[in-house]
């Protein structure tokens, strides 16, 4: 089955081929309700649909990119166009509506921005400032909500609860039963009188009501939950301007007119035009399909929703929201394309389509001999040409029963168990501080063998201070000095530190609307301008006193970032620059002594501060090397920001506390077969320090730097990678190469954690692609399987333990469906082919369909992790889903409650005394509540399928002790006192123990069982 299996219901759990989920969509025979089956997978239609969109999209914009650099030729002369300000726009007091605004963004209109009066005529129209934003007055914002629009995107409704009981209605099966009991009350009331003869009937009738319900209200519970993960997957906030003051805000609730601050991998949250900024790369590929980056500045101002700011920052004005934008039309095409079906279930699709084949056939021998065994009965009776209303009844109780061998011989319930456990877990992960993207990464990442993690923010705790320094070649303990230090500086070298910390940051210094300071930026940039405030400067009147000529930010390949200002005494250039020490002092050629003279960097210098570099990385600090240089033969903003001949100002060592529990994770991993190697763009002493403290770096492990790695030939990659657990200095390339090694030559289940732009491609090379929630830009997030929202790496583990719990979970619920379907099949078949009748009715089926298919599941695919899963190895990529012991023990009871329910219908009466009309009834009754009942115990011996102790932690589950509770209980009632619909009869003291009892014996058989060995 395993082999078949993986040939052809395989797909991979991320970056399936539309062909192989075609190709398994295609295969599925025998499936009951499509609706329900198919309800979580791809929309594939709605995917072609949105590629189409896409590719328009990428004509479109092209054609106007064309039209706009013509139009730039002709410029001069605009000829006035013949625009007119709707009535009701000029009522609300401004001079351009929604529809014009579009259509300059969306085609890029150069000649109408131009009519406008550009941008900033544009601000104008719309009542905006360019500096201080739109004003915060109520009013003001929901009149311009009314007139351009909200920006969200149009959603599918949420289903009513009536909608899933119509989808559960379509069960092909139900709806033939359905039919019976139409006809089987016809007939009966027909031949045997009003009530009498309706029994039969309407207890399909009421079984077929109850199986609806219950899947629907469970199909709807699972709905709400995903609506609830979908809304926090679409949380993403951007630093806006209002009313003067910058603060954090929902894209949902920006406006025509926001000014909006936009840094690398952010996303462009609505169309709009750039106001100022540097070096603006944009990625439009999500937009239009286009690989090719497009430069934003002045003169090509246009900026359009969706698309990823892959360099440089930007302030924008937002023109056009929600619908009206390109990427609105094409989200709400997308969302409704589904997420990819996960492995596992289409895994399982693949068992329900086998298994259900081999009911369909079981079933249709099993009615040809009933109907075969009544003919010849009639045949040696000579009756064959005469027909009674209750033989009619009887040839339709068999047909009946033949449809819900199908019914049960189908395990509908197998695939869309795995999606009530992904659902359950993805919800309990939320509450843990995980949100899960994808619905595959859940289970994937429950097969993990190796965890790739940054260290800054997830080892760490990223909140980071400058406890050291090194200016002017003299050590200083800058947390016990605080402000003091300005004083043991050279006045000149205070001056020229200042100027370096708050021209070349990507951070600001703000007074909120509090009144209060406060920093914004990356915790390193806080940390650093907190030093330049601490020396006494002044953060706005610095940035006023100098012109910025060129930004380059920082990017993890250079590792540094840089600026050109013009200095306001006699308009002179200089460069400053800040990055990784090592790499900035490779720069420099000249440094600032203790006296605050700039002197030429020689050999001991040199060495001096690689030694202080090195002692402050030994301390598990971050370093940082702060330069700059003069630029006296002149700059163009187009040539890049000199390489070398800076004059190093001074390093400073910044402390990033190891976050607490770490430790204890990185232990936990190793114990469950998970190793953790750290992949760290700093300096290797730092990493090593911080990755000893955290237990990763290990005596036999090996730290490596990345300019060192990437030089290795393949052969001696072989040898070293197993053994590396640190990497610093690494490049994103880097990253990726030790991903996509360790995923294709080791064979390794790779999980890699990313913060940053950059990291995209390893998220997405990845088996499951982790992005940091607090940290991480939204180029990031969007590469990601799961973000984690609190940047822990101990959540990361959490992660990992409630993947492997939905992974067991969902083995646990197939061994337990598979044994009833194996019971069920056999004994109904061969009882029919060696007695000429069922022992169990269709009504009877259909609750024990009920009890292995939704209650089963609720009970089993919804089990909490626990420690001991952390205890085991992990499944790995090659792993096979059903094992050899799930065989053994679904093989073991089958063949135990087989061999029980055939000694009863054999020996039965005798055992029992059953004599009398009613004997048969007795016994089949007697079968149908020892087979409920062996499948009780038998859900609880599934709770594990390898220990013998199945009653640990069972309390902690209350939904399994609900669905117990709730099965024993309907068990008595349908037994004791719905005879007439369900053909049962009340049973004795005695025969209650007995089925009891023989349910109850199944537990020692399944413990016994797990003690063989396989």
């Amino acid at each position: 089955m395993e082999s078949y299996l993986n040939q052809n219901f395989d797909v991979k759990a991320k970056h399936s081929s539309e062909e192989a989920l075609e190709k398994w969509r295609n295969l599925c025979g025998v499936v009951k309700n499509p609706k329900r089956r198919f309800r979580f997978t791809a929309n594939l239609s709605k995917r072609y649909e949105a590629a189409a969109m896409r590719r328009t999209n990428q004509e479109k914009l092209r054609i106007a990119v064309l039209v706009s650099k013509a139009a730039f030729q002709f410029i001069s002369g605009v000829v006035p166009s013949d625009y007119t300000v709707p009535e009701e726009v000029k009522a609300a007091g401004f001079d351009i509506c929604a529809d014009e605004l579009g259509s300059i963004v969306e085609s890029h209109d150069v000649k109408k921005l131009k009519f406008h009066g550009g941008v900033d005529g544009l601000a104008g129209k719309l009542k905006a400032s360019p500096t201080d934003g739109l004003s915060t007055d109520a009013d003001q914002l929901s009149q311009r909500q009314e007139l351009f629009g909200i920006n969200k995107f149009a959603e599918s409704e949420l289903k009513s609860f009536w909608v899933f009981v119509w989808e559960a209605l379509q069960d092909m099966t139900l709806m033939i039963l359905g039919v019976c009991a139409f006809v089987s009350l016809i007939v009966g009331i027909a031949t045997e009188g009003w009530p009498k003869g309706s029994h039969d009937g309407l207890g399909i009738v009421a079984s077929i009501l109850l199986v609806v319900f219950v899947t629907a209200t469970s199909d709807y519970r699972q709905s709400l939950q995903f609506r609830d993960l979908d809304k926090e997957k679409k949380k993403i906030t951007v630093q806006v301007t209002r009313n003067g003051f910058r603060q954090k805000m929902s894209i949902y609730e920006l406006l025509p007119g926001d000014i909006v601050h936009l840094g690398i991998g952010d996303q462009v949250p609505a169309d709009g035009l750039f106001l100022s900024g540097f070096s603006v790369v944009i990625d439009e590929s999500s937009l239009t399909g286009e690989s090719e980056p497009v430069m934003v500045n002045v003169q090509n101002p246009f900026l359009l929703s969706g698309t990823k700011v892959q360099d440089g920052s930007c302030k924008m004005m937002i023109t056009t929201v929600g619908m009206r934008t390109q990427w609105g039309k094409l989200m709400a095409t997308l969302t409704e394309g589904g997420d990819d079906e996960t492995p596992l279930q289409v895994k399982l699709n693949g068992v329900a389509t086998i298994i259900g084949k081999i009911g369909l056939f079981f079933a249709v021998v099993t009615f040809a001999v009933l109907v075969q065994g009544m003919f010849m009965r009639k045949l040696s009776l000579g009756t064959h040409w005469i027909w009674s209303g209750d033989e009619a009844l009887e040839l339709l109780e068999y047909f009946a029963i033949a449809v819900t061998i199908v019914v049960v011989a189908v395990p509908e319930g197998l695939p869309l168990a795995v999606t009530l456990s992904l659902a359950f877990a993805m919800k309990k992960m939320m509450n843990d501080k995980a949100l899960v993207r994808h619905l595959a990464a859940c289970e994937t990442m429950g097969s993990a063998t190796t965890i790739c993690s940054d260290k800054t923010g997830t080892l760490t705790t990223n909140h980071m201070t400058v406890v050291k320094s090194c200016i002017c070649m003299s050590v200083q303990d800058v947390a016990n000095k605080g402000s003091s230090l300005q004083s043991e500086i050279p006045e000149s070298a205070v001056k020229l530190l200042i100027q370096s910390i708050f021209n070349n940051t990507g951070g600001e210094v703000v007074v909120n609307k509090h009144g209060k300071t406060e920093i914004l930026g990356t915790p390193t940039e806080t940390a650093i301008l907190e030093l330049g405030l601490s020396l006494g400067g002044k953060f706005q009147e610095e940035r006023k006193s100098y012109r910025v000529v060129k930004v380059e930010p920082f990017n993890s390949t250079k590792k540094r970032m840089g600026v050109v200002i013009e200095l306001p005494e006699g308009g002179s250039l200089r460069a400053h620059t800040k990055g990784a020490s090592e790499i900035v002092l490779a720069a420099c050629d000249k440094v600032v002594n203790s006296s605050g003279e700039v002197v030429p960097l020689d050999e001991e210098s040199i060495k001096y501060l690689n030694v202080t570099i090195n002692e402050f990385a030994n301390e598990a600090l971050r370093t940082l090397c702060l330069a700059y240089m003069d630029l006296e033969n002149g700059f163009s903003p187009d040539e890049a920001i000199p390489a070398s001949g800076f004059t190093c100002v001074g390093i400073v060592g910044i402390k990033d506390p190891v976050r607490p529990g770490v430790k204890e994770s990185v232990e936990l991993c190793r114990r469950a077969g998970i190793t953790v190697r750290m992949v760290t763009g700093d300096n290797i002493n730092t990493a090593k320090a911080i990755a000893r403290e955290c237990g990763i770096l290990t005596d036999d492990g090996i730290a490596i730097e990345g300019p060192v790695f990437r030089e290795k030939s393949q052969e001696e990659l072989l040898e070293l990678i197993p053994k590396i657990q640190v990497m610093a200095r690494s490049s994103p390339m880097d990253k990726h190469t030790l991903v996509k090694q360790l995923r294709t030559t080791f064979d390794e289940v790779v999980a890699v954690t990313g913060d940053g732009t950059n990291d995209a491609p390893a998220l997405h090379e990845a088996d499951i692609g982790l992005a940091m929630g607090i940290a991480g830009t939204e180029v990031a997030k969007e590469s990601a399987d799961v973000i984690i929202l609190d940047d822990n790496f101990s959540t990361i583990v959490t992660v990992a333990k409630w993947g492997r719990s939905v992974y067991i979970n969902i083995q646990k619920f197939v061994q337990f469906q598979l044994t009833v379907n194996v019971v069920a099949l056999i004994v109904n078949f061969s009882s029919a082919c060696l007695t000429g009748s069922a022992p169990l009715t269709a009504v009877q089926l259909l609750w024990v369909n009920m009890i292995m298919d939704t209650l089963g599941a609720l009970a089993l695919a919804t089990e909490p992790p626990n420690n001991e899963l952390m205890k085991r190895l992990p499944v790995g990529r090659r792993g096979n889903f059903i094992t050899n012991a799930m065989w053994r023990n679904i093989l073991g009871q089958s063949v135990y409650q087989f061999i029980v329910i055939w000694f009863l219908q054999a020996k039965g009466k005798s055992v029992f005394g059953l004599d009398g009309p009613d004997s048969t009834l007795m016994l089949n009754t007697l079968i149908f509540n020892c087979f409920v009942f062996c499948q009780v115990f038998n859900e609880i011996s599934s709770r594990e399928m390898e220990e013998i102790d199945v009653f640990k932690g069972i309390l902690d589950n209350y939904v399994f002790v609900v669905v117990i509770s709730a099965t024993v209980f309907f068990q008595i009632i349908i037994i004791e006192f719905l005879g007439t619909f369900a053909s049962t009869t009340p049973l004795t003291l005695v025969q209650w123990i007995f089925s009891i009892f023989i349910g109850f014996l199944g537990m020692p058989i399944a413990a016994g069982l797990k003690t063989i060995p396989v």
